[in-house]
């Protein structure tokens, strides 16, 4: 009889995938599902980083490419920290990797022995906790609800670190929030972590262009953890190239060269053309940024107003990405057709099956009280979405 790893049975599969395979599902029988469970960007590629893979096609980049990236990517990120962020790297310092979810878990597999803490916000992005534990490490959570902004406070961190604490995951902007710290709020953090000379934090920014509130700021900024920060950043969700699967680390030269050392052995360096692609992203006029950030802050303020006025539902105003996370908890309890909601994964099954709108539990973020909606789609499809679930929820006694 075959028996998978202790490894793998550990490891609860991804719940965002598994909704947004629900609603594919549904639409194949015919079903006009919304899928507002799927983070990323609903904008093509700009034709600009197109050209440039096509280019690269034709002058055959079609080899192996150094484990962690062509130098020409890595000095274009070198280039790019240094002028959006204020950041001195070198480019031995960055590993390019098959997306920024590889990225995260090289770092965690590169650091993280069994018996390892690991200090972990919660709303959480839901592939933090499962690469812990494919680590051997121990998750410890720190919980912030909507009243204080899903951000937590230096006391809190202080709070969860023990002598067994090896790492931090901080996100932001968040998924699944949307929050965004403040350069205060990370200076507060930061004289927390630099009591703790052994911890490392790893800096998720995948989201940095999606900030409607200014600058974005990264934790790395600060000189008195600097050297132990790993900055998290990709192609992904600024540049809309979701699919091109390219990701990165800056980080100390040790954790870099661990990562480099992994990866040469699982992956190898990532995809050459995509490569050349997200070189071009960096090099080029940063143009189609604004002009998604844009479209995606005129579809939070209307996420927003239509959320409020779905009764039962507590609201705040995301500052970044493209999130929406209400606490829906007042359902919790009711009842349609013989069937109760227990919780925010019951809910989220109602919606999609009575409402025809894919959402996913926030208990798969560690947030069993809230639900999250992607604003990664159309404003006509936003509209008819939370007007469905509106009247669904109209049907719950």
């Amino acid at each position: 009889m075959s028996q998978i790893s202790e490894r793998l049975a550990v490891l609860s599969p991804s719940e965002t995938l598994a909704m947004s395979q629900k609603s594919e599902e549904l639409k194949a029988q015919g079903i006009n599902v919304i899928n507002l469970s799927v983070g990323e960007p609903d904008f093509h590629t700009p034709d600009f980083i197109k050209d440039a893979a096509n280019k690269a096609i034709k002058d055959n980049f079609s080899f192996y490419s150094p484990v962690s990236g062509f130098l020409s990517l890595r000095n274009a990120i070198v280039d790019k920290l240094k002028r959006e962020n204020n950041l001195d790297y070198k480019p031995e310092q960055i590993v390019c990797s098959n997306g920024a979810k590889q990225s995260i878990c090289n770092v965690i597999l590169s650091i993280i022995d069994p018996g390892d803490e690991v200090v972990v916000p919660a709303p959480y992005w839901v592939s933090y906790v499962e690469m812990v534990k494919l680590a051997g490490g121990t998750n410890v959570i720190i919980s912030a609800d909507i009243g204080q902004n899903f951000k937590i406070t230096p006391t809190q961190l202080d709070a969860a670190i023990t002598r067994r604490t090896k790492a931090l995951i901080l996100c932001s902007p968040s998924n699944p929030t949307g929050s965004v710290y403040t350069r205060e709020e990370l200076e507060g953090l930061a004289g927390v972590l630099a009591k703790y000379p052994d911890i490392v934090i790893i800096s998720d920014e995948i989201y940095e262009h999606i900030n409607y509130i200014g600058k974005h700021e990264s934790i790395a900024q600060f000189s008195e953890i600097r050297n132990r920060v790993v900055v998290v950043n990709g192609v992904s969700k600024g540049y809309a190239m979701t699919g091109w699967r390219m990701g990165w680390i800056a980080a100390p030269q040790w954790i870099a060269s661990a990562c480099n050392k992994l990866q040469g052995q699982y992956t190898s360096g990532p995809n050459s053309i995509a490569q050349k692609a997200s070189e071009a992203a960096y090099k080029g006029q940063q143009d189609c940024v604004e002009t998604m950030r844009t479209a995606f802050e005129r579809r939070r303020n209307l996420m927003v107003e239509l959320a409020k006025k779905i009764p039962g539902f507590k609201v705040n105003q995301p500052q970044g990405a493209f999130y929406l996370f209400p606490d829906c908890s007042a359902y919790f309890g009711k009842s349609f057709q013989g069937k109760k909601i227990e919780d925010s994964t019951s809910l989220s099954m109602f919606l999609l099956e009575e409402g025809h709108v894919a959402a996913v539990a926030g208990s798969a973020f560690g947030a069993p009280n809230y639900i999250r909606f992607s604003y990664a789609t159309s404003d006509e499809q936003l509209i008819e979405a939370m007007q469905r679930v509106k009247e669904a929820l109209k049907k719950l006694e």
